[in-house]
C-alpha cells in the first residue's frame, strides 16, 4: 500500500504524490534545445524528485549523468585536485553507468583517481569528458543535485566556468560538450561572480551567465491534488470530497510539495489511528492537521526560521508587509527581495511582495507575535486567562471576545490616542486572541484585504469559520462602505454572521458591541 511521504525522494510506485508528467515534459524541452539552466527552488520544493522523474524520462535518448555534490564534503572542494577525484569518486560510486563509460575516459579517470605525483587540473577532467561527448552515441545531458554543497567555493565557480566554457565552444565552434547542464539547489546559481583574475578586485564576471531562465512552476495546482487524493480514495474508500480538499490544501499551501504531503500525511495518520474518514478528510481533518502542523519543529519551519534570525533585514522586511500592511514592489534588483524569494518565503501577485502561501504567513505571525510575548505583553496574558469564557457548545462565542477585548484594551492602554495605528491594533487583538484558539484553533490574514486601512482576520474553530474585520474609524460613509464589503465577503465564504472592529477617535464614540443586520447578514460591530 502507497503512503504520502515527506522526507528525500518521493517515488510513484511507493508515495501518493501528484503527477509530474506535464512538468517533466516542460523541462525536457529545454534540455532538447540544449539550454543550460538552474532548478532553484526553496528547500523540500520537489527538486529532486523533479530531477529522478527528469531522468528516467530522458534515458531513452540521452546519457544522463546525475551526481549530487551533497556527497562532497568540503575538503572536496578545496582545490582543483580533490575535487576532480572527488568527482570522478561520485561517477565510480554507480559501477553499472561507470562500466558504460567509454574505456578510454574510465581509463583517465581512473588515472586521475590513482595520480600521487602531481596535481589534477579542472581542464584535464573537462578535457575527458568532453572527449566523450564527442564518441557518444548518444547527446550527455549533466544533472547535479544539491549545489548549495558547493556555492561558497572558488573550485565551484571555476567548474562553472569550464561549464560556460564548452558552452561557448559548441555555439561558436560546433566543439562537442554536454548537450544540457541542469543545477538543482535553493541559490540561484545564475547571481554568483568570479573574479575574472585573482589580483582584480573589482571586474567581476557571472560563470553561470549562459543559464536560459527556468521559469516553469513547480508548484503543485489543484488539479495535481485532486488526482493524487482520487488514487488514494481508490484504495481507502473513505467517501471524500476530493474535488473540496483538494481545493482547501491548494489554498493552504498555494501548492508548496511540502506542505501539500505533509497535511495529507497528518490526515492520514489521524484516519489511521481510528477517526471516522469524513472526519479526517473533511475541513475540520484539515483544520486539525493545519493546527498540528504549525506546532511541529519539522526541518523546513527550522530552516526557514533560521534564515530570518540570520537576516534581521529580511525579518524586517516580512514584518512591515505582515504587520504593517505594506504593499512592497516586487523588485527582483533587491537583495533582500530576491533573497525572500529564493528561501521560498515569498512570490510575486502582480507585481506586489506577498507571502508564499497561508501556513508560512501564520507560521510568521506566530513567530512576530512571540516576539511580543517576550515583552510579557498584558494582552496575551488576558487572552489566555480569558480563554475559558468564550466557547460555547464547541463554538466560539466570537461577540464575548470582541466586547472582552474592548474592556481589556481600555482597561491597560485607556482612550486611543492619534498615535496609534493600524498595525498596534492588529498585533494588540492577534496577541490577545491566539491564546484562546490556540491548541484548538488557526487563523490568518486574508492577503487581499491586508493594508494600511483594513485587515481580515480568518478564523477556523473545530470546523467552523470566523470572519473579523479590523479597521481604523474614517466616519459613517466609509463604515457604511465596509459594512456591505464584509458582507459581499461574508456570502463568498457562505456564512451569514460576520464581526467588525473599529478604532474610533471621535470622542463622541459609543464603545461597545452592538448588533447590525445587513440584508439576510448578521454583523457584530465592536467600536473601541
Amino acid at each position: 500500500m502507497k503512503s504520502f511521504n515527506t522526507t528525500a525522494v518521493c517515488v510513484p510506485s511507493k508515495h501518493y504524490m501528484v503527477d509530474l508528467t506535464a512538468r517533466v515534459h516542460e523541462i525536457r524541452k529545454m534540455v532538447d534545445e540544449g539550454k543550460y539552466f538552474t532548478i532553484n527552488r526553496a528547500r523540500q520544493y520537489g527538486k529532486t524528485t523533479t530531477l529522478l522523474a527528469l531522468r528516467k524520462e530522458l534515458q531513452s535518448d540521452y546519457v544522463v549523468v546525475s551526481i549530487s555534490f551533497e556527497s562532497i564534503s568540503d575538503s572536496g572542494f578545496s582545490s582543483e585536485d580533490s575535487f576532480v577525484k572527488a568527482f570522478c569518486r561520485l561517477l565510480k560510486s554507480n559501477p553499472a553507468f561507470y562500466q558504460n563509460i567509454p574505456e578510454k575516459t574510465r581509463e583517465e579517470l581512473d588515472s586521475f583517481l590513482a595520480r600521487t605525483d602531481g596535481r589534477v587540473a579542472l581542464d584535464e577532467l573537462f578535457i575527458s569528458l568532453n572527449w566523450w561527448c564527442g564518441i557518444s552515441e548518444k547527446p550527455i545531458v549533466m544533472l547535479v543535485d544539491e549545489v548549495d554543497s558547493a556555492t561558497n567555493n572558488q573550485v565551484f565557480l571555476d567548474f562553472l566556468a569550464q561549464l560556460r566554457a564548452g558552452f561557448i565552444s559548441r555555439e561558436t565552434d560546433d566543439l562537442p560538450t554536454f548537450q544540457s547542464v541542469i543545477l538543482a539547489g535553493v541559490t540561484d546559481v545564475k547571481h554568483l561572480k568570479a573574479k575574472i583574475r585573482p589580483e582584480d578586485t573589482h571586474r567581476q564576471n557571472s560563470p553561470w551567465n549562459i543559464a536560459a531562465d527556468f521559469d516553469i512552476d513547480m508548484s503543485l495546482p489543484e488539479d495535481g491534488i485532486r488526482g493524487m487524493l482520487e488514487e488514494y480514495e481508490a484504495d481507502h474508500h473513505t467517501g471524500m470530497d476530493t474535488a473540496k480538499m483538494a481545493r482547501l490544501i491548494r489554498e493552504y499551501t498555494s501548492g508548496y510539495p511540502f506542505l501539500v504531503s505533509r497535511i495529507c500525511q497528518l490526515i492520514d495518520m489521524e484516519y489511521s489511528g481510528g477517526a471516522k474518514a469524513l472526519d479526517a478528510w473533511s475541513r475540520t481533518g484539515l483544520d486539525e492537521a493545519i493546527k498540528k502542523l504549525l506546532a511541529e519543529d519539522n526541518t523546513l519551519f527550522q530552516s526557514l526560521t533560521k534564515n530570518l534570525n540570520d537576516a534581521p533585514d529580511l525579518k524586517a522586511s516580512l514584518r512591515r508587509v505582515l504587520m504593517n500592511g505594506e504593499r512592497l514592489p516586487y523588485n527582483m534588483q533587491q537583495d533582500a527581495i530576491a533573497r525572500l524569494q529564493m528561501y521560498g518565503f515569498i512570490r510575486n501577485d502582480h507585481n506586489t511582495v506577498r507571502v508564499s502561501n497561508r501556513i508560512f504567513e501564520t507560521l510568521l505571525y506566530n513567530l512576530f507575535l512571540s516576539d511580543e510575548d517576550l515583552k510579557n505583553s498584558p494582552f496575551n496574558r488576558m487572552g489566555d486567562l480569558d480563554r475559558n469564557h468564550f466557547v460555547e457548545n464547541g463554538r466560539l462565542n466570537m461577540r464575548r471576545i470582541l466586547d472582552r477585548f474592548i474592556v481589556t484594551y481600555t482597561e491597560i492602554c485607556g482612550p486611543l490616542e492619534d498615535r496609534f495605528k493600524e498595525k498596534d491594533g492588529r498585533e494588540l487583538f492577534l496577541l490577545y486572541l491566539r491564546p484562546i484558539i490556540n491548541g484548538t484553533g488557526n487563523y490568518y490574514i486574508e492577503a487581499q484585504t491586508r493594508d494600511q486601512t483594513r485587515t481580515d482576520v480568518i478564523v477556523d474553530y473545530l470546523g467552523q469559520q470566523y470572519i473579523i474585520e479590523l479597521k481604523i474609524w474614517r466616519g459613517e460613509r466609509y463604515n457604511a462602505a465596509g459594512e456591505k464589503q464584509i458582507s459581499e465577503y461574508l456570502e463568498y465564504f457562505g456564512l451569514n454572521m460576520g464581526y467588525m472592529l473599529s478604532f474610533n477617535f471621535n470622542r463622541k464614540k459609543e464603545p461597545g458591541v452592538k448588533r447590525v443586520e445587513i440584508g439576510d447578514k448578521v454583523l457584530f460591530e465592536g467600536t473601541l
